[in-house]
């Protein structure tokens, strides 16, 4: 029977050995000139190998010389002396595709070092989706990406959450058979236009209301492509082991990869099943399943305020939602079972209001609830269901709930890796808005920094490709995430001793610090600490193998 500790000293073993033959960096004739050559820097190729000292030659936008003190001139050189240089940082989990129509800037993600986002993550994506009178396909959200020329590269799930919403609705019920027909060849045609897997949220409506046969069957389109299965699962605190083992299920029954959204023990009393869980997966791939997770480095989640409340509270949709809230039968007893919910991970004051839609309620942003309905003198739940009434059910909330310990061990863990699960935002312009969370603006660093560098939880050659090379392969992104020749100059130019995520939960509109230099598609986003006006991101389509 594989334990815990073969199954760790193995994981590691394969993966020295798949990186050996990257561990120093290519050599290939190198041209005699180029755009743009880096001088000096020590060299993280993506694969998990140590650093070498290294220049970088990038021509026409990908990289066209690695090696040391390379011959190649450029029309422009960069000293990097004192830096790591790294391929472009994949947040294989993010929510920065919401605000690029609004500021394809992408401030927050791109000053983080991340060159390419896996968006359509928790069972939502921008397609399909009714529009017009038509359907809009993932091809014309790539389409539309690609027109606004956003400063980060933009891959996407197809959301199962969104397919369910467009064929059956919000109602809490099982799809018939026509129904899951017609939801399988949407999925299909959404991977045949270049996602990059597929995504459920089953705490969210109506992704709830899918059964696990229906998963199954969605997901099977998936295992010809070799893409995988990402899941926010059905729960994440007292049934955490159930929702594990549903999530094994269906990525067995359908064949593909399985990809746990990140991974968490929520909640005081769920801590001590870490050990649980992380075995469960280690003996889940031991027997033949592609599984991996991914997992932002803050002990606190953020959500909607309606989570606090039951799934089935949300049949119907939000309208329907907002009425039980009100009715003088059923509110009650859901006003208790979300003070129940707050209680579990901490009481009232571990509830943060991230966001809301009324204006109203403006001055909420920011606030403990437990504080805040105090000093209006209303009774947390009270204030919770008016709240959400006034902003027609649109409010955020972030959770105080994990533990820095079990965090750390998420992160360190050789089948983790690094995500955001943020937007982007900016420190003005459209993109500031609401308290949010701060992992959208110092995820990235913040793993470099603290738990690298202060903690010394991993390395930093395991954090960068836990960062780049790990999720690129997740997603079959080709020559993403790894330096090498000819491969897309997405990269990131870091000190070791300065990287440091400044957004707080309380002042979250900071940047971070010690990102100097940052590269998409060969050109600069970020240039001595600053961003550029340049704009070169794409859409990034995977097509089959």
């Amino acid at each position: 029977m594989t334990t815990r500790r073969t199954f760790l000293q193995g994981a590691a073993a394969l993966l020295l050995a798949d990186r050996a033959c990257a561990s120093s960096p290519q050599v290939a004739p190198a041209p005699s000139r180029a755009d743009l050559v880096l001088r000096g820097g020590a060299v993280f190729d993506g694969s998990g190998a140590p650093a070498v000292d290294a220049d970088i030659a990038v021509t026409g936008g990908r990289i066209s010389a690695i090696g040391p003190r390379l011959a190649t001139r450029g029309g422009e050189e960069v000293d990097v002396r004192g830096l790591a240089i790294a391929p472009g940082f994949i947040d294989i989990h993010s929510h920065g595709d919401g605000s690029l129509s609004a500021d394809p800037r992408a401030a927050s993600v791109v000053r983080q070092g991340i060159t390419t986002i896996i968006a359509g993550q928790d069972g939502g994506s921008r397609a399909p989706s009714r529009r017009d009178g038509g359907r809009q396909t993932m091809a014309d959200v790539f389409a539309a990406i690609d027109s606004l020329r956003p400063a980060v590269n933009v891959a996407s799930m197809v959301g199962l959450g969104t397919v369910r919403g467009v064929v059956v609705g919000a109602d809490d019920r099982p799809a018939t058979s026509d129904e899951l027909d017609q939801m399988v060849a949407l999925v299909s045609q959404a991977l045949a236009d270049g996602a990059c897997g597929a995504s459920t949220g089953l705490e969210y409506t109506p992704g709830a209301f899918a059964g696990r046969e229906e998963l199954i069957a969605l997901c099977r389109p998936l295992a010809a492509r070799g893409l995988p299965y990402a899941t926010h699962m059905r729960n994440e605190d007292d049934l955490l082991m159930e929702a594990v083992d549903e999530a094994i299920a269906v990525a067995t029954g359908a064949g593909c990869a399985l990809q746990i959204s990140h991974l968490k023990t929520q909640g005081p009393r769920n801590w001590p099943k870490i050990d649980t869980v992380l075995a469960r997966i280690e003996e889940t791939k031991a027997a033949g399943l592609d599984i991996a997770f991914d997992r932002y480095p803050y002990i606190a989640y953020q959500t909607g305020l309606s989570n606090l409340f039951p799934a089935s509270s949300r049949d119907g949709g939000t309208a329907a939602f907002l009425a039980r809230l009100a009715d003088s039968d059923t509110g009650p007893a859901l006003r208790a079972q979300a003070a129940a919910k707050a209680e579990s991970i901490g009481g009232w004051d571990n509830v943060m209001i991230a966001s809301v839609r009324a204006e109203s309620d403006k001055a909420a942003e920011g606030q403990r609830l437990g504080t805040y309905a105090n000093s209006l003198g209303s009774p947390p739940d009270v204030l919770t269901v008016a709240l959400l009434t006034r902003s027609g059910g649109d409010v955020g909330m972030v959770g105080f709930a994990m533990n820095e310990d079990n965090l750390a061990r998420i992160l360190a863990h050789p089948l983790g890796m690094v995500c955001s699960d943020g937007g982007a935002f900016a420190i003005e312009g459209p993109a500031r808005r609401g308290h949010p969370h701060p992992r959208g603006l110092g995820s990235f660093p913040r793993v470099l920094g603290h738990f690298v560098r202060d903690t010394k939880a991993l390395t930093l050659e395991q954090a960068v490709w836990k960062m780049s090379g790990f999720p690129a392969s997740r997603v079959r992104l080709g020559d993403g995430g790894r330096l090498r020749v000819g491969s897309a100059a997405d990269v990131v130019a870091f000190d070791p001793a300065t990287v440091a995520d400044r957004a707080t939960f309380t002042d979250p509109f900071q940047y971070p610090t010690g990102i100097p230099h940052v590269l998409v598609n060969g050109a600069f986003a970020v240039r001595e600490g600053e961003q550029t006006d340049s704009r070169t991101g794409r859409a990034i389509r995977i097509r089959s193998r």
